[in-house]
């Protein structure tokens, strides 16, 4: 059988064994050490918006200390994107609050502006204004921030940015992960640059993020011996991580326009298919770093539905996946509150994500085309 080719593999750029030697050189093998500051300033400078960063075990991790944070405690609600992987949710039952999930718009796939703010003025009549909104930039395609934003301030609720898939994508010039109070990044082995497992939280100030630090760092106290008055987590990047992700932010970039050209890629491929979308940019105004690069299909003018294109290409050992299932129709989270129509649910049952690797080389091309080609 041929090679496999994946969704989104890792993919190095040259540089990261010469931090991570340095690191066992200096025997910083540690959740702190010269990387772990270097990496955070890299972000802080690429990013930019004055943003104070912590590097963190996970993206979840930062998720979690944002809602604490944001002081959510047990049973304040959070409103939650319901279209996204379920490390946007998980965090909020961390603490012991309640997720109140909201549907998607068609353009951006991401949180309905419309919905968020019947969610905010339903919660509110009954007696229980949300604590937190949760948004993600889905994909990597950055959501509608203005009105977002504009929603999060009427109502004075700390808006909190998933940006695990967005790194490096932008709305009307500003990066993901800066617009909301917190911003947080993911460096997991699948995401555009990686460090094994790792994620980020970006802060308004200074203080927000030693705070943060504190927190991931199990709360010790600055005492000579070991003191804790409250609860604390061991939620600190590895330095040796970090000096892998040192060597991928010199080749970011450029793994932006791969993943970019994939994403053209696919839309040359089906460009005279009808029934067939593809994912991109509605407007001049966003620019997404299209980590992964989606279709949706319209079974009634293809003949065949996403699941049959899944199918198709994993016997040519090519993955490709569904679209991440609503979070309000998973069953851990059964009898959670609703907001929305039938945009997510929709998206699901129609969409497919495709191999987007910045790796993928043009044998790779030739066999998803073929595979495609087959289909149609």
């Amino acid at each position: 059988m041929s090679e496999k080719i994946w969704l989104s593999s890792p993919h190095m750029g040259g540089n990261e064994q010469k931090y991570v030697k340095e690191a066992f050189d200096t025997n910083w093998i540690a959740p702190l050490g010269p990387h772990v500051n270097g990496f955070e300033k890299d972000l802080e400078y690429y990013i930019s918006e004055n943003s104070n960063v912590a590097c963190l075990s996970s993206g979840t991790a930062a998720l979690h200390i944002a809602l604490i944070l944001a002081g959510v405690k047990r049973n304040d609600e959070v409103i939650c994107q319901t279209l996204t992987f379920s490390a946007s949710a998980n965090p909020i039952r961390y603490q012991d609050a309640i997720p109140i999930f909201v549907d998607s718009e068609k353009d951006t796939w991401n949180m309905c502006p419309n919905h968020l703010e019947n969610a905010i003025k339903d919660r509110i009549k009954l007696g229980k204004k949300p604590k937190a909104i949760i948004l993600v930039h889905l994909y990597g395609m950055p959501a509608k921030m203005d009105e977002i934003l504009s929603i999060s301030k009427k109502y004075e609720i700390t808006l909190i940015e998933d940006a695990a898939e967005a790194l490096g994508s932008k709305y009307k010039g500003q990066k993901c992960g800066t617009f909301g109070e917190f911003g947080v990044l993911s460096f997991n082995g699948n995401k555009i640059i990686t460090t094994s497992g790792g994620g980020a939280l970006v802060c308004k100030s200074e203080i927000l993020k030693q705070k943060a630090i504190f927190l991931a760092t199990q709360s010790r106290d600055n005492a000579p011996h070991y003191q804790h008055s409250e609860i604390g987590y061991n939620y600190r990047m590895s330095n040796v991580a970090a000096g892998i992700g040192r060597g991928q932010m010199e080749v970011l970039d450029r793994h932006i326009g791969l993943r970019r050209n994939m994403n053209q890629f696919y839309k040359n491929l089906f460009k005279n298919i009808s029934g067939i979308n593809v994912f991109t940019e509605y407007s001049n105004n966003i620019f997404s770093n299209h980590w992964l690069s989606c279709i949706t299909i319209d079974e009634k003018k293809t003949g065949f539905n996403s699941e049959t294109l899944r199918l198709k290409l994993e016997e040519e050992n090519i993955e490709s996946r569904p679209l991440w299932k609503p979070m309000h129709l998973q069953p851990v989270f059964k009898g959670a509150k609703y907001y929305g129509s039938n945009i997510s649910e929709n998206l699901f049952k129609k969409g497919l994500c495709l191999p987007s690797g910045s790796n993928l080389t043009e044998a790779d091309r030739n066999r998803i085309t073929k595979t495609v080609q087959k289909l149609l």
